[in-house]
């Protein structure tokens, strides 16, 4: 394998490995032909075997499959190697921007499915309160029913809806974050109600909840170190500026000055 050693058995020499560098600059990647899906797996496992500096990794949140190297010229050369040696064609896209929604304002809504067919019918009702936290919090339940006004079987099928509506969104279809949800009251029937009538409950007071909660989307915004000759500081921060970046400091350098700078991941 590339960064092994070849030697003797009677004399056994290990050199150490390398240092290799992080990859700068990711590509979303996909096969041109939906029949080349295995194949391109299977060659992309190769190439990162011969190559220490290419990635290949899937964003869990927009499922892109991400091939990452040095520069756009190696990213290119694997492309080519691609085509040229196990006949697999790729596309190469810049990769989604995994934004994310959240809350302003605290907000109260009822959430109620009821349908009747013959038969038995579907029943789920329940009103919650929706409050924002803190970013980076993630998401929280509380359940605070008292007297059973919702058995408790059913209400983590009232989670389970919440969670489900939050991950589609509300604004743009991005994940909703940073946000509580009291279960504080409901009802229920004693031969309708089901957990499927209960998560449909729990997303209809969700997305009721969204309309009032001043909902916005938030934006990942990247930390960025530009090491550049001091005749050019003042084009690279003009340039980061019309960027929406925001300059963070300036620190000389003989000759040379690093730019230190907050720029959104667009």
């Amino acid at each position: 394998m590339t960064g092994d050693t070849l030697g003797d058995k009677s004399a056994p020499i290990f050199f150490s490995k390398l240092k290799l560098a992080e990859p700068a600059i990711s590509f979303a990647i996909e096969p041109k032909s939906r029949g080349d899906e295995d194949k391109l797996s299977t060659a992309i496992h190769r190439m990162l075997e011969e190559d220490l500096l290419l990635r290949f990794s899937r964003d869990a949140q927009t499922k892109e499959f991400l091939l990452s190297g040095a520069g756009q010229q190696h990213v290119e050369v694997a492309v080519s190697k691609l085509k040229r040696r196990f006949n697999v064609e790729v596309t190469l896209k810049a990769p989604k921007i995994p934004y994310r929604e959240t809350v302003r304002a605290k907000a109260d809504a009822q959430g109620r499915f009821k349908r009747q067919t013959g038969g038995h019918g579907q029943y789920g009702d329940c009103k919650i309160k929706m409050e924002p936290l803190p970013r980076d919090t993630g998401f929280e339940f509380v359940n605070d029913i008292f007297g059973g006004s919702i058995p408790k079987n059913y209400i983590p099928s009232v989670e389970k809806g919440i969670i489900e509506a939050a991950s589609k969104g509300y604004l743009a279809g991005y994940p909703v974050v940073d946000f509580r949800v009291i279960l504080y009251d409901g009802s229920y029937h004693e031969v309708d109600s089901s957990d499927l009538a209960f998560k449909i409950a729990g997303s209809f007071a969700f997305k009721k909840c969204m309309e009032q909660a001043r909902p916005c989307l938030l934006e990942p915004i990247m930390n960025v170190e530009v090491n550049v000759p001091q005749n050019n500081s003042g084009d690279i921060a003009g340039n980061l500026n019309g960027r929406r970046g925001r300059i963070l400091g300036m620190d000389p350098k003989a000759g040379s000055t690093l730019i230190k700078a907050q720029a959104p991941l667009a």
